[in-house]
């Protein structure tokens, strides 16, 4: 296991935010409910914490996850915890996920931002993105726009071709490297093959590897990842930032927003030069016109494009690419869970062609072995959102305005909700005949989070379940995988997403000659 550190780097930042929060009015930050129903309500127990900063230090600790795991096991698993003065809950159990994801959804379907004026700007974490707007009818309007035009099923089935040009290639490519015996970066490929599909669906063409463009998406897409934890400590202490006339990591941001822009500018232009009118339009052709539109049901501006295409090469990538390869990896470690697939695969595909999305509906133990890689290895381990009212949950009052930071990784391993839950079995999520599927779903519903829930639950779930069922399809029915000793080291990484401390590398063994498969 990873040791647990904290991230000194980042604490001189916060020594004049510490001196400022000794003249704040602790009143501002927890005034008492004026609703008579909440009078009475305290807040949820706090752990001991540190002078003036309070509980920061745990969220400055890498993984933050697992300090809040500890924590939320030592105190319980819901907890009211502080930075300087701003208020948070920690959840960490499915019950009260629920009720803060699903129960209360509309109450917590806002997140706050935080921003300084310089961040606000930005077309990574800033105003002008669909995932930090605040919930209300443009927030609405984006996400009808991107159900209709590119997750919505209809959409999905219309860009199944483009998404199996990307897999074709993909083979090729895993065949040419088994011809070589050459190694295999999975996570890397696994990046190509889910930013190409991504920007054949929303662009009508992939980013080119020959001028480094797609090289270059990765690239920001990695960096973005790597800001998303400052990123969050700097929403949750903007308003001392603002205050005292620091923005936190906002040159940082503001550097990849530019390189963003530099980018999406020169697509928009192509688009510009040479626009599609017929009914095969992309998702950046349907943005243009409304953009373009006077009496569009909402104006949007091209920089609302843009943060748009950032949210969606952020969502649409790395998550996939890193489910990918850690599912890869625990059915090389676990080689009869690896074997059972595969002959499932076999049983439904047959022998003569290759697995294809349209298959996935009838392999039920690859959906339950992506589900357990999903649950034991969520990309986004800590949920965030902000209560827009003062509200109650397990008879506890929070305030308004507090941040609430469902730990799913802690969710998705809670011992009093899963049997052996540090271990890999896909057998969990196949319908037993003795709880059958309504109670199936009812403990789903509570307990498996790795796409968050609710309104702000993850718009592209299933064409994240599409991603990964082709490529670990492809490479469990394809091949088999040389390594690098007997087991793949699970150790992980990561502060605010999940990934592996030792990437993926192995060799691809052919197990069939392609030129033998029906086309």
């Amino acid at each position: 296991m990873a040791a647990i550190s904290v991230d000194f780097q980042l604490c001189f930042i916060f020594i004049l935010l510490a001196i400022f929060s000794l003249f704040c009015f602790s009143a501002f930050f927890f005034k008492k409910p004026k609703d008579p129903q909440l009078q009475g309500c305290g807040l949820p127990p706090s752990p001991p914490s540190l002078p003036i900063i309070g509980h920061l230090h745990f969220l400055l600790s890498v993984p933050c996850y697992k300090s809040f795991q500890k924590l939320s096991s030592k105190y319980g698993p819901f907890l009211h915890l502080r930075a300087f003065n701003i208020p948070i809950v920690l959840v960490s159990s499915g019950s009260m996920a629920n009720e803060v994801l699903r129960i209360q959804d509309l109450n917590f379907a806002s997140r706050d931002s935080g921003q300084t004026p310089i961040m606000e700007k930005s077309l990574l974490f800033g105003s002008f993105g669909f995932v930090s707007v605040p919930y209300g009818d443009y927030w609405r309007f984006m996400k009808k726009l991107l159900v209709k035009k590119l997750l919505g099923s209809h959409s999905l089935e219309q860009t199944r071709l483009l998404r199996g040009k990307e897999l074709q290639t993909f083979r090729a490519m895993l065949f040419d490297k088994a011809a070589k015996n050459e190694t295999v970066d999975v996570g890397k490929e696994m990046m190509k093959l889910t930013n190409n599909s991504i920007c054949r669906m929303t662009m009508g063409r992939s980013c080119s590897e020959e001028n480094g463009e797609a090289e270059q998406v990765r690239g920001l897409v990695t960096k973005s990842l790597s800001l998303t934890k400052k990123f969050l400590i700097a929403s949750i202490v903007g308003q001392f930032s603002k205050l005292v006339g620091i923005s936190l990591f906002g040159k940082e941001i503001m550097e990849v927003s530019q390189r963003y822009d530099e980018l999406l500018e020169k697509i928009i232009k192509e688009h510009e030069e040479n626009p599609n009118n017929g009914e095969d339009r992309d998702m950046m052709d349907v943005l243009l016109e409304v953009c373009a539109d006077d009496n569009a049901e909402f104006k949007i501006s091209r920089n609302q494009i843009k943060a748009l295409f950032v949210e969606i090469f952020l969502a649409g990538t790395d998550t996939s690419a890193q489910t990918i390869q850690w599912i890869l990896a625990e059915l090389i470690n676990h080689p009869e869970i690896l074997e059972k697939l595969r002959k499932e695969i076999e049983s439904v595909v047959g022998v003569r062609r290759l697995i294809q999305e349209t298959d996935l509906p009838n392999l039920p133990y690859l959906q339950a072995v992506m589900k357990e890689g999903l649950r034991l290895h969520p990309h986004t381990p800590i949920l965030v959102r902000n209560a827009t009212e003062g509200c109650k949950i397990g008879g506890y009052y929070i305030g308004q305005n507090t941040t609430m930071m469902v730990n799913a990784y802690a969710v998705l391993r809670d011992p009093d909700s899963w049997e052996y839950p540090e271990e890999f079995q896909p057998e969990r999520f196949m319908t037993s005949p003795l709880k059958g599927k309504e109670d199936e779903k009812a403990q789903l519903a509570l307990n498996f989070i790795p796409f968050g829930s609710g309104r702000r639950g993850c718009l592209g779930k299933n064409l994240g379940y599409i991603f990964m069922g082709v490529a670990i399809g492809t490479m469990v029915q394809g091949f088999d995988w040389r390594i690098n000793g007997d087991k793949v080291n699970m150790e992980e990484t990561g502060e605010m997403t999940l990934t592996m401390a030792h990437p993926l590398k192995c060799i691809p063994v052919a197990r069939i000659n392609p030129a033998s498969f029906d086309p």
